[in-house]
């Protein structure tokens, strides 16, 4: 055995297989795989192996039609075939027209990664799966490329091709131990040895936390029972001249696909059941749960009547076996986080359809730093510190419950709630607030109207329309007050602090005392990385802030890239101090209200700080705005966040003060051009082709990214981000729309809603830099509708910002 490489991947499934083989691909062979047993020993061996195209985004597509093209490859090899059926179909039911509605959605957004679904009525579905009824079903969507696989070939087959480039297999080698070095670096301890690595990959399915353990950190992994049966011989089956599609039915909840001439039936029922909380035996290998159909009864029934010839056929065998989730359903594939050259790839439930994929990305940001896509939907930081263990199980249980129903837009389903709360979150509950959920944190979204309100999700503009306008309107014309809490708040000292943000940021970084700045962060290929406010509190303390996702993802890139003789400290707040937006042309009379000082524009001009009291309350406030008003940034330690808030509250009342959510900031922030980190600013695109010409300085010499940067530019644009006006007041174009022109996908929109101040329908997209020109007209597809569009000028309300200073 090896007692040095460059990586050593830790876990024999398919996410380990998949990483090692890719790694090999992006140019590193002199790398390593250990597994405690025999290969696909987890949970890889008793996988229903399904292989679909369907994702919920663009970036789970693209690694799905990956690991589909890969899985095609590998399975016309002449040398080492493997079984799959590629290409049977499948569907996904619905009796819903807002289901529907979502898979129309879908079909735009797939569209743009060339991949076609299809949109079918109910006669048509059970035109191509005949042994499915209609009743209660209105139709379904349609992926072409759907199949299943051979877990423990498909495996062998990347494990073979690893090994021919250069990467081994240790097997029947359990870790014992993880040591990281000063330098980084680790020591993979096991039974037969130690092996010194530069990087380290967590891959071990169910048995993701004993390994974590070994470095001093917990996954946000939980392992559910899954039962499937496969039946004996269906003869309609048998004399069909083709496959089967596969199946999903979020109206019962169980799927089913092709296994021989019979069928593969899983199950999602309600009573589900977590495993392995309490620890997992040593000697579960290449093992099952007991059998317990007496579970999964009333899901039974609802399948034999979605199926009749279910209720005719035999049952030969029975799985039931650990499964793994994560808080959102989504896999965690990336960075550990607040660690250095480690990486996982764990709570892959659909692993083996995506595993191909996963690896492919995984293994680019290891070796290059970043993948094609942008990966933030399944990079492990975007879980912060409240991911334990109680709260991933409650979030487990409740996606497996609705395996196959998808969240709508601005639904935020209640297990787990309240993770995060402030002072002031039963203030605001008291006062009608609706809420959203940003990392955790219980965010007002608006002030419900009445105890009675009731906002019907979906994808049309809804009841909650008009309430947002009134927000807006109080906004705009008077004061409005709204919590931000969970925003990510760095404090940093240390006489080299402006020197390190210059190198960090790629424009100007204002060192005054009491100046405010916005800047962005690029990574080494000169890609959009972050956005951050910098404010100088004072000669000693700037403070960093940026989205309240960002607190992991940060901290991390920071600290990865301060140098050793740096006199940089950095310290995180975030969870020490909340926002208070004051927002509206009477917010200056609000404030100097309750805050001694003059509070003028000469003297408090915008993109200023100063410290002060409001009320009793210490606070630290910023003539900032994101809403395009005149607004300041109230930053208050907890303790006294209920103080600060009674007195703005009190103050503001003969001024005519209304509470406002993140849906009124949501749409006057579309009306202002400003973006949404991980919506509009993405690891795909540099700071050129998102529009954000205005902050990049060229000429100040080196920053993180400038050298590639000059390169992209030689290059030309790939993609420009522009605004779109939409002739449309029915519904919003989400985030994924294709945008088209003469029926062809030249962008995708990232962002899109109504602003109630200019009256007008607003959504923001990356597209083909040919048709990023004022003026020009599209065709975006939203929700399967062809709604004219038209590129106008970034940030139509108020463009010369006039109001912000005022």
């Amino acid at each position: 055995m090896k007692t040095r490489t460059k990586a050593v991947v830790i876990g024999g499934g398919i996410a380990g297989c998949s990483t090692l083989y890719h790694l090999t691909q992006e140019g590193w062979s002199d790398v390593v795989l250990v597994e405690r047993d025999e290969l696909t020993s987890g949970t890889t061996w008793h996988s229903a192996a399904q292989v679909t195209n369907f994702g919920m985004n663009q970036t789970m597509v693209g690694l799905k039609t990956h690991s589909i093209n890969l899985y095609q490859e590998l399975a016309n090899d002449p040398d080492y075939p493997i079984n799959y059926h590629h290409g049977d179909g499948g569907i996904r039911l619905a009796n819903t027209e807002a289901q529907m509605d979502g898979y129309r959605h879908f079909t735009s957004m797939a569209r743009g990664m060339d991949v076609e679904f299809e949109v079918l009525d109910a006669a048509e579905c059970a035109r191509r799966h005949p042994l499915i009824s209609t009743d209660n079903m209105i139709g379904g969507l349609w992926d072409p490329m759907d199949g299943d696989i051979d877990p423990a070939q498909l495996c062998q087959a990347l494990a073979r091709r690893a090994r021919k480039a250069g990467a081994e297999v240790y097997r029947n080698t359990p870790v014992t131990g993880l040591t990281q070095h000063k330098d980084d670096t680790w020591t993979v301890h096991t039974t037969k040895g130690d092996i010194d690595c530069d990087v380290v990959v967590n891959a071990c399915g169910y048995r993701v936390n004993e390994v974590g353990a070994m470095m001093g950190v917990h996954h946000p992994v939980m392992s559910m029972e899954h039962q499937y049966f496969l039946t004996e011989d269906i003869p309609a089956i048998a004399q069909s001249d083709h496959r089967m599609p596969l199946l999903r039915c979020p109206i019962s909840d169980y799927y089913c696909r092709q296994e021989k001439n019979g069928l593969l039936v899983g199950f999602y029922e309600q009573d589900c059941k977590t495993w392995g909380m309490d620890g997992i035996d040593p000697k579960f290998v290449n093992a099952l749960c007991p059998d317990d159909l007496d579970r999964v009864t009333d899901v039974l029934e609802g399948a034999i009547a979605r199926m009749p010839a279910l209720a005719e056929t035999g049952i030969h065998t029975i799985v039931n076996g650990p499964i793994t989730y994560t808080i959102d359903g989504a896999p965690l594939v990336g960075p550990i986080p607040n660690k250095r050259n480690a990486f996982c790839i764990i709570g892959l439930r659909a692993g083996l359809g995506e595993g191909g994929g996963h690896g492919w990305l995984l293994a680019q940001q290891i070796v290059h730093g970043e993948a094609c896509y942008d990966t933030w939907v399944i990079d492990p930081r975007r879980f912060t510190g409240h991911a334990n263990v109680e709260l991933t199980a409650l979030k487990a249980i409740e996606d497996y419950q609705n395996e196959f129903r998808f969240h709508f837009p601005h639904e935020h389903r209640p297990a787990g709630r309240p993770a995060k709360t402030t002072p002031i979150t039963p203030v605001m509950a008291a006062e009608g607030a609706e809420f959203t959920v940003v990392n955790g944190w219980e965010r007002v979204d608006y002030i419900r109207p009445s105890s009675e309100f009731h906002e019907t999700h979906g994808y049309y503009f809804n009841e909650a329309f008009d309430v947002v306008a009134s927000e807006v309107s109080a906004v705009q014309n008077a004061v409005g007050l709204a919590e931000v809490n969970g925003f990510n708040r760095f404090e940093i000292t240390g006489a080299d602090r402006h020197s390190f943000l210059n190198r960090m940021i790629c424009g100007r970084v204002n060192s005054k005392t009491g100046k405010v700045g916005l800047g962005y962060l690029l990574n080494h290929h000169g890609m959009i990385k972050g956005e951050a406010t910098l404010a100088n509190i004072d000669d000693a303390r700037t403070w960093y802030g940026s989205a309240a996702a960002s607190e992991f993802h940060d901290m991390d890139w920071l600290q990865s890239n301060l140098k050793a003789d740096e006199d940089v400290q950095i310290k995180s707040l975030t969870n020490d101090q909340t926002i208070l937006v004051l927002a509206g042309p009477k917010a200056r009379d609000v404030l100097g209200a309750v805050s001694r000082g003059d509070w003028s524009a000469a003297a408090f001009p915008w993109l200023s700080v100063r410290e002060c009291f409001v009320g009793i309350a210490p606070a630290t406030v910023m003539s900032v705005s994101f809403s395009g008003e005149l607004a300041y940034e109230i930053h208050v330690p907890n303790a006294q966040l209920y103080a600060a808030y009674l007195a703005l509250r009190s103050a503001g009342q003969e001024h005519g003060l209304q509470l406002f959510g993140a849906r009124a900031v949501e749409s006057m922030r579309m009306e202002k051009g400003y973006l949404h980190w991980k919506a509009d600013l993405i690891t795909e695109f540099d700071p050129f082709e998102t529009g954000l010409n205005r902050f990049i300085k060229m000429d100040k010499g080196d920053f993180i990214g400038r050298d590639a940067l000059v390169k992209r530019v030689d290059a030309g644009p790939t993609r420009q981000l522009i605004s779109l006006r939409l002739d449309t007041d029915k519904l919003p174009a989400h985030p994924g729309a294709s945008v088209m022109v003469d029926g062809r996908v030249v962008g995708t929109v990232t962002s899109g809603d109504w602003g109630h101040r200019v009256g007008m329908n607003i959504a923001y997209a990356f597209v083909e830099p040919a048709f990023a020109t004022i003026g020009t007209t599209f065709n975006l597809d939203c929700i399967g509708q062809i709604i004219a569009a038209q590129v106008i000028a970034s940030g139509p309300y108020d463009p010369e910002n006039t109001k912000v200073r005022s």
